[in-house]
């Protein structure tokens, strides 16, 4: 009986952690959703902004997590679900909550030469950093992120690499697995990692 009881336990606290798929713009995120949902797990969606040329496969994202500092009201929907965030936003995650991350990380150079292209099919005025300052911010922004999380002793983070899933997806998706402790369907996430969308390679 002790260990059904325990066994209770496990699940309800695995219920109630928040997954959360994080990185900068164009790390892969997209993907990591895809393969979380193939893999059996429920995602949060609204499927406002619609799949393009750029995320053939679509987003996966949440509107209501753009306000996220000053309206949190919604994150009880998120409890045992996966929900992509964005990873300047992180910092506004409230304490009372458990959280499991899984943070992209991707080559610098395809981070920006991806923002670039998908730059380029929308309008903006102004001139444009060049590449090398970008890469500094985004590299100052992840090292004090990084410091951040690991002071945090509500979130639980795992680091993947983009362009590990796509050489190695099925070590990755194991990763990913044994990570969220839970019965994900490696097979099928494995699937959905199509080489054919890495198209910004250095």
């Amino acid at each position: 009986m002790p260990s059904v009881f325990k066994k209770y336990l496990m699940k309800k606290k695995r219920l109630d952690v928040i997954t959360i798929v994080s990185g900068l713009p164009r790390s892969g995120t997209s993907l990591m959703m895809q393969m979380l949902e193939a893999g059996g797990m429920d995602i949060l969606t609204d499927d406002v902004r619609k799949a393009d040329e750029d995320n053939p496969k679509g987003y996966y994202e949440f509107e209501k997590i753009k306000n996220l500092e000053k309206d949190r009201s919604w994150l009880s929907q998120c409890e045992g679900k996966a929900v992509k965030i964005v990873s300047l936003l992180l910092y506004h995650l409230p304490k009372n909550r458990n959280y499991k991350i899984i943070f992209m990380k991707r080559n610098m150079q395809e981070i920006i030469a991806s923002q670039r292209r998908m730059l380029q099919r929308l309008p903006r005025d102004g001139d444009d950093e060049n590449d090398e300052i970008i890469a500094n911010k985004y590299q100052n922004h992840l090292q004090k992120l990084e410091v951040w999380l690991e002071k945090q002793s509500h979130i639980d983070v795992l680091y993947i690499s983009y362009n590990d899933i796509i050489e190695n997806p099925n070590e990755s998706a194991e990763k990913i697995r044994r990570f969220l402790r839970n019965n994900l369907n490696v097979s099928a996430m494995v699937r959905v990692v199509k080489s054919s969308l890495y198209r910004q390679r250095k």
